[in-house]
């Protein structure tokens, strides 16, 4: 925008490079994080595409033994293997979170609240609503690219190898590990870090309550997760068994036609007759069983994606309403 002023032309100064030079500020202030960051996204991912490429290989070749009975135990890495080190993996790529609710609420925003940086910077040519855009956006691009990246490659490295994973997919770390909820809930951790340190105006007090939030969070939902969709439930005059892999909820008898569970049915043996002696005893009519089929992992996933992405932009909107009042 230009104006007269004086017979001369002055060209005020535009939003693009004031934005652009708050984002360059966070990139430099915050840039041992962002590059610690960076370090573990390379890291676990390098790590990975090792354990897929070259130790899921060779323990098969240790334990195929080239037809042999009995494999040689001393063979290096045997017993170490694949499973156990993409475990680990998958646990701290579903529960980076933490360390990004941490860094949000005490160094991010925690720290410049309570030292008044941030309130200096309002005084400045910058606004607080830009300012609080700028501190969010540049982390959340780097946040969400890097949380991408280790799910694709955690990803593929479970199904180039899914008989030497130790893990189901409903258990916790994996569940979230192996989708866009990890990228969510670092997103969340993110609005919900920024959110606390504006309200508590002191970095460590927010640093904990930052990561005590999202990890009950994140627990309610674990608790949840099983009825974020309809599960199957099945009924049979016999046994019912699960499909492969299914995440069980609830199995057992049939007693006189109804769910009932801890009835000892399966301690009656012996021959047929003396089976059904003992189930009539005990009045059971047969087996039932509530699970959600491997075939469940995405209407379940993304239900909880959406979850999380719903109290990151409330989390959000309400960090940018706070701001705003804060100024005045």
């Amino acid at each position: 925008m230009t104006a007269l002023t004086g017979g001369r032309t002055v060209t005020a100064p535009s939003a693009a490079p004031r934005a652009w030079g708050t984002a360059r500020t966070v990139l430099r202030l915050h840039r041992t994080a962002l590059l610690l960051w960076a370090a573990a996204v390379a890291g676990l991912s390098g790590w990975l595409v090792w354990l897929t490429l070259v130790t899921a290989p060779a323990e098969r070749a240790a334990v195929d033994c080239g037809g042999e009975d009995f494999c040689d135990s001393t063979v290096p890495g045997f017993g170490f293997g694949f499973g156990t080190p993409v475990g680990w993996i998958g646990t701290l790529v579903a529960y980076a979170f933490l360390g990004v609710a941490a860094f949000a609420g005490g160094a991010l925003i925690g720290r410049e609240v309570e030292s008044g940086t941030a309130r200096l910077a309002w005084t400045q040519s910058v606004t607080p609503t830009r300012w609080l855009a700028a501190k969010l956006a540049v982390p959340a691009l780097v946040i969400a690219g890097g949380a991408t990246v280790l799910v694709l490659v955690f990803r593929w490295s479970w199904d180039a190898h899914p008989d030497l994973v130790f893990q189901e997919w409903s258990e916790a770390a994996a569940f979230l590990a192996r989708g866009p909820a990890t990228v969510a809930y670092a997103l969340c951790a993110l609005a919900v870090g920024t959110l606390t340190a504006l309200l508590l105006r002191r970095a460590l007090p927010a640093l904990g309550v930052s990561v005590a939030a999202m990890a009950l969070l994140n627990l309610a939902l674990t608790r949840l997760r099983p009825s974020l969709w309809p599960e199957v439930h099945r009924t049979s005059a016999t046994q019912v068994v699960p499909p492969e892999h299914a995440w069980v909820l609830a199995e057992g008898a049939l007693v006189h036609g109804r769910p009932r569970t801890g009835v000892p049915y399966w301690n009656c043996g012996g021959v047929p007759a003396a089976v059904r002696r003992c189930l009539d005893d005990l009045g059971v009519t047969g087996s039932y069983a509530s699970y959600h089929p491997q075939s469940h992992y995405w209407p379940l996933h993304l239900v909880e994606t959406a979850i999380v992405l719903t109290v990151a932009a409330l989390a959000t909107a309400a960090a940018f309403t706070v701001v705003r009042h804060r100024r005045h």
